[in-house]
């Protein structure tokens, strides 16, 4: 069996009793599989993340261990000679959101995200790409044609006969709408001075290569949802840690002939299935960067799905040392400014907001890393804040899976579980989410507009800039 992703960090795994048999193929895939215990925490409904689809359906096959069940029969044979591509491991991962939250809640942290990648990746092998999900997964692409994409998405959104014929040739659902593409993309603003003032921040175009780094100096990722869908995050970002005295650099893909291509993360790709794209576009990053990572400068990005896909997705793809040192070397905007500030190097202080109460939803991504934390901490930055976070699971968006026709109605539900009602609860809430879906989820669910952490601090800068 050939593996699509790097499983070798399992290879000592299942070596004792605290696992419920290793399948006898698969290799550290199948070791992977096999951390599962059988303890039936999935099946249950605590505070917490893990697991959505379950907590949705009360389907004890929709959990990780019923996955993990299905799996492993697979893996032994019992499914045939072709089990990636049969119906029963399709029903069984199916609606896996790639939350990521069993990573984190599981008593042996069973990786279902990542085992999903690899159940894609086969699958895909086998039967080849599906229509959808070659489509979805090449956003990046296609928003290098914006004008078009963004006239089809309006077009689209507001002509219910093209959401049904949509929802029939492409299986989006009519009931859905798309996010739409703004009218131009963020443009990182360039600086003609070789040396910009550090004290000043501002920020800069040119090639990384031609900087002479200091202890100032920060990469800003704006990953492809920030730059084409919602620039003004970025630019928000930008002159929060230029306010706080930071020289703001972008990344720029210097080394390969499309020069004027963004840098990617490949998550659309990865999140489908689509391993080969995305290692070429994890690979294409790791070249840019490489002054950067040489020189240990901070990486600072804003979208926690593809930031870390960078910390931790990225270390499956075998691109050995670079990914590593990379993985060390970025953060999600709040957890930079946190660390910083418990440093004694971020001293930016905010003014106060009359926004009332704020209610916090956390994306999955950062919940099942324990990102919450820094979130906490550079909201109590804010004077006199009132914020509470929601307690709840996924908001059901999860990528592309609450667009898709088959699973809208069940994303709504998994929204419904706790997020829209406390959103309903709050109706004058200002509502904090760092996710592109969830924003996305709880504008079509409590028709409320959602506010990422740095559009926050940039409206709580000092009323008299520094510089």
């Amino acid at each position: 069996m050939k593996l699509h992703l790097d499983w070798s960090s399992y290879e000592t795994a299942g070596q004792g009793d605290a696992y419920a048999g290793i399948p006898a193929t698969g290799g550290d895939f199948a070791k992977a599989v096999a951390v599962c215990i059988g303890d039936k925490q999935c099946q249950r409904k605590p505070k917490g993340v893990m697991c959505p689809s379950f907590r949705a359906t009360d389907d004890p096959a929709h959990s990780p261990g019923g996955r993990v069940k299905v799996l492993k029969a697979a893996l032994n044979g019992e499914l045939g000679d072709a089990p990636f591509a049969g119906k029963a491991l399709a029903e069984a991962m199916e609606l896996c959101v790639g939350c990521k939250g069993c990573k984190r809640e599981c008593a042996n942290q069973v990786d279902m995200a990542a085992i999903k990648i690899e159940y894609q990746a086969q699958r895909n092998a086998l039967t080849g790409v599906p229509r959808r999900e070659r489509y979805v997964a090449a956003l990046p692409q296609w928003l290098r044609r914006r004008r078009l994409l963004r006239g089809l998405v309006r077009l689209r959104n507001r002509v219910p006969l093209l959401a049904g014929l949509g929802e029939k040739f492409f299986g989006i659902s009519a009931k859905r709408q798309l996010p739409e593409p703004s009218a131009s993309p963020y443009m990182f603003p360039d600086i003609p001075s070789p040396q910009p003032s550090p004290a000043c921040g501002r920020g800069s175009e040119r090639t990384l290569r031609e900087f002479q780094f200091s202890d100032r100096d920060v990469i800003l990722f704006v990953d492809t949802f920030a730059r084409d869908f919602e620039p003004e995050i970025a630019a928000a970002a930008q002159q929060v840690l230029n306010a706080a005295g930071y020289r703001v650099l972008s990344m720029q893909a210097e080394v390969d002939d499309e020069p004027q291509r963004p840098l990617c993360c490949g998550r659309t790709y990865l999140s489908l299935g689509q391993v080969d794209a995305a290692r070429r576009e994890a690979q294409r990053m790791q070249r840019a960067l490489r002054p950067v990572l040489t020189a240990g400068i901070p990486i600072i990005g804003l979208e926690p799905s593809c930031i870390l896909s960078l910390r931790d997705d990225h270390l499956k793809l075998g691109l050995g040392e670079e990914a590593e040192t990379l993985a060390k070397q970025v953060y999600l905007f709040e957890e930079f400014i946190a660390r910083e500030h418990d440093r004694k190097r971020f001293t930016l202080e905010f003014s106060a907001l009359q926004t009332g109460k704020t209610l916090v939803h956390g994306h999955c991504h950062q919940k099942a890393v324990g990102a919450m934390k820094s979130m906490r901490k550079v909201l109590r930055l804010v004077p006199d804040l009132d914020f509470e976070f929601i307690e709840a699971s996924c908001c059901g968006m999860a990528g592309s899976f609450g667009l898709e026709a088959e699973h809208a109605d069940l994303s709504m539900r998994m929204a419904e579980q706790d997020l829209l009602p406390a959103l309903r609860a709050a109706p004058e809430a200002t509502v904090l989410a760092n996710g592109f879906s969830c924003r996305h989820q709880i504008h079509e669910g409590a028709q409320r507009r959602a506010s990422h952490i740095a559009l926050l601090l940039r409206d709580a800068l000092p009323r008299e800039p520094s510089c």
